[in-house]
């Protein structure tokens, strides 16, 4: 029959067999092989008591501190939610100041538009009096070489 502690308690029968009493000698001629067998004592009864007692509190100490440090866990989480939300609210704050400039300058490139049309159409009006001055200053140097020409004679 098996105790709780795990040792079998053997009869007085079993334990002749599994060996002699320690006032017969044993009939083998090496001494230190044979063993005497000795009955399981049970701890008594206050000591379980006192260890489950011990177990239970140490076990509760040590979920009561995981549970801790969960808890933390998460509000470190939330924090960290909560910062990254304000982050993201900067952002949208910022996307919006810059979309909103965009706008502006859209809207003044259109209003500057005509006027850079103008500038366009002035500079081409340029090119074409600096194009006509080049063809005059040309005429005029052939010009004046017929007229030196014609002086000469």
């Amino acid at each position: 029959m098996a105790e709780p502690g795990g040792a079998e308690k053997l009869s007085s029968e079993e334990q002749s067999v599994v060996a002699p009493p320690a006032s017969q000698a044993p009939t083998s001629q090496d001494d230190s092989t044979v063993e005497t067998a000795e009955e399981a004592v049970e701890p008594p009864e206050a000591d379980i008591n006192e260890l489950c007692n011990d177990m239970f509190s140490k076990m509760s100490c040590y979920l009561t501190g995981e549970l801790i440090a969960t808890s933390e866990d998460y509000k470190l989480l939330e924090n960290m939610n909560k910062l990254t939300c304000l982050k993201y609210m900067e952002m949208k704050d910022i996307a919006g100041n810059i979309s909103r400039n965009l706008k502006d300058l859209n809207k003044k490139y259109a209003s500057l538009q005509p006027y850079l049309e103008q500038i366009n159409q002035i500079e081409e009006q340029v090119a074409s009096l600096e194009n006509a001055a080049y063809k005059l200053d040309a005429y005029s140097k052939r010009l004046e070489a017929k007229f030196k020409k014609l002086e000469k004679r």
